[in-house]
């Protein structure tokens, strides 16, 4: 118990010296609508992005865990100028569980679609600033390429972040890169959603907390 209140105490240490205004996260993935407005409201790029979907995903529309390492994966592939061990089960869950609106256990169409979209702003970024082109990102390099995602973090937060997602030299490739913006996503939108007066700071029972980092 006190290894424990040592560790949320850093941690809110940590946070404080954060503004929680320079953090720009994405917005929430979009309520599941019937395919009836579907049909009538979607853009052709939207009723294409759909039809690809469909063929990925099987007959029930929706991407359990499993299937979204498949097909990301399969992506990664096709780029070699990305250098990755493929995505994890575990990020893969992950990344279900922070984009898992409708509490199903898979992806459906849209949360998929908004997942997909992040992903193709964050290779971008990461694209950008591997400035030596090496496919990985140096530890000198990652501050710009979090902030330029909308997390500039702080030098404390950024040590934490290199020992968890980096490999001994400090470099981050994309997997990784991905897999802890997805975390550092889903995290500063929960709080920026219960910070009601927006001042920078939550307060949070023991099973609200756990809640955030479980999906985290």
């Amino acid at each position: 118990m006190l290894l424990a209140k040592k560790l949320i105490g850093g941690l809110i240490d940590v946070v404080s010296t954060i503004d929680i205004n320079q953090f720009v996260p994405s917005d929430p993935p979009p309520p599941r609508r019937p395919l009836a407005y579907a049909e009538q409201n979607e853009t052709e790029e939207e009723r294409q992005f759909r039809r690809v979907f469909q063929q990925l995903a099987g007959d029930d529309m929706e991407v359990s865990p499993c299937e979204l390492q498949k097909i990301l994966n399969s992506i990664l592939k096709k780029h070699a100028d990305l250098k990755t061990d493929g995505f994890s089960t575990e990020s893969c869950r992950s990344m279900v569980a922070v984009m898992d609106s409708d509490s199903t256990g898979k992806l459906g169409f849209h949360e998929f679609k908004h997942l997909w979209n992040n992903i193709k702003k964050w290779q971008g970024i990461y694209k950008h600033y591997d400035q030596d082109r090496s496919g990985v990102i140096g530890a000198d390099e990652l501050p710009a390429a979090f902030r330029a995602a909308g997390f500039p973090l702080n030098d404390e937060l950024f040590r934490m972040l290199i020992r968890r997602y980096s490999d001994e030299n400090g470099n981050m490739d994309f997997d990784n890169y991905v897999g802890c913006l997805v975390r550092l996503d889903a995290m500063c939108r929960a709080f920026k959603t219960l910070d009601k007066d927006n001042n920078g700071t939550i307060k949070v029972n023991i099973q609200e907390w756990l809640q955030l980092t479980m999906y985290s």
